[in-house]
């Protein structure tokens, strides 16, 4: 009978693997903010953690686009040991039993790597919670208003923490397409988390200041963030049932401008990858509901950007989130396109998830940058 317990000493070394991985960029934060204030190492930190973290979501993407994510079919080790060098035989066998099969060497190397940049990251944000306590204690009791609570970086090692738990059963349920899902859409709260968080202590530091806006503003900014979560959420379905190449043109579909789809069995959530919920293969027709569910809601999507950044235009201090919104909804559109018509480039598969994130995040920062002003006029 096979042993279901947990490998704690693969655990234990691949959180020394991610520990080698995080020395490096603390050990250069350290020396360049050493006569800093702490408040500003702490942004210095956060600034750090949100790039590695964006970082992160791209090579996650990476990983799943090239077919990589079950290189190493265990959790966490690659079949017990810290890196694939421990488990050529192991990798070999696995390859010479099924050599068109998920197990290569180069896939093997793409996830764990992606788990040692994702074991990092827990540690520069168990730091960053380890460091914002510390400040908040320090400061308890003073006049101080240079202050961050620190319930932020809490919420965050908290959610890295559940992160990692749906990185665990991504392998282990074998990429069932709801968990791969909620796992991205997680790696996308870690950067709004962090932007917040970002924002907060710029605005803390007296560099940057909550910028008044009108309530309807304000009403606009959720009801588009809301927008692209949903797309978001699409995009992920589209992806992880690897429904892209279901329509490979473009305005219309095989052909037409309705194909023949299935949307009860494309929605069904909790199935495993490429099946329906009865265990039948996932029929054509519910992928291609999948992708045209997608590409309608991204005129929606889109739409709604170009709407909101038009509102934005005329408040000068938004001035450059307002051209990255632009610059990022350009780049979804194209990323968009060329993987239809392209036949789903690696790159532009790579760019559109991240352009994603990205989107989120300036939304996110959008909203942390500003504030409701009862008194706020339109010109305002």
């Amino acid at each position: 009978m096979q042993s279901t317990s947990f490998d704690w000493l693969a655990l234990l070394r691949l959180a020394g693997v991610g520990l080698a991985f995080a020395a490096v960029p603390l050990a250069w934060l350290a020396w360049r903010q050493r006569n800093a204030l702490p408040v500003g190492r702490m942004q210095s930190l956060t600034l750090l953690t949100l790039f590695l973290t964006f970082d992160l979501v791209l090579f996650g993407a990476f990983t799943r686009l090239t077919d990589s994510g079950l290189g190493c079919p265990d959790w966490p080790g690659c079949y017990g040991h810290a890196t694939p060098v421990g488990a050529q035989t192991a990798i070999d066998v696995a390859q010479a039993a099924s050599p068109d099969g998920p197990v290569t060497h180069g896939k093997a190397w793409i996830e764990m790597v992606h788990r040692y940049l994702a074991s990092s990251v827990g540690l520069l944000i168990l730091v960053l919670a380890v460091s914002a306590w510390t400040l908040a204690r320090r400061r308890r009791g003073t006049a101080e208003v240079h202050f961050i609570s620190p319930w932020w970086s809490t919420a965050t090692l908290v959610w890295v923490c559940i992160q990692g738990a749906f990185g665990a059963l991504t392998v282990t349920m074998k990429l069932f397409p709801a968990i791969v899902s909620m796992h991205l859409l997680g790696g996308y709260l870690l950067l709004a988390l962090l932007s917040v968080q970002a924002v907060r202590q710029s605005q803390a530091l007296g560099s940057q200041k909550a910028r008044p806006i009108a309530v309807s503003m304000r009403g606009a900014l959720l009801a588009v963030l809301l927008v692209w979560l949903l797309q978001a959420a699409s995009g992920a379905w589209v992806s992880t049932n690897y429904a892209v190449l279901a329509c490979s043109e473009f305005p219309t579909c095989q052909g037409s401008w309705w194909p023949m789809m299935d949307f009860a069995q494309g929605f069904a959530m909790w199935r495993p990858l490429g099946l329906a919920s009865d265990g039948s293969p996932l029929s054509f027709q519910a992928l291609t509901a999948i992708h045209m569910s997608h590409r309608l809601f991204a005129v929606v999507a889109v739409l709604s950007l170009a709407w909101l950044a038009w509102r934005l235009r005329r408040i000068p201090a938004l001035a450059t989130p307002v051209r990255c919104l632009v610059a990022l909804v350009i780049l979804q559109v194209a990323t968009g396109l060329s993987n239809v018509v392209l036949g789903w480039p690696l790159l532009a598969a790579v760019l559109h998830t991240g352009g994603a994130g990205a989107l989120g995040a300036i939304l996110v920062w959008l909203l942390a940058a500003t504030r409701v002003h009862a008194r706020t006029s339109p010109a305002q």
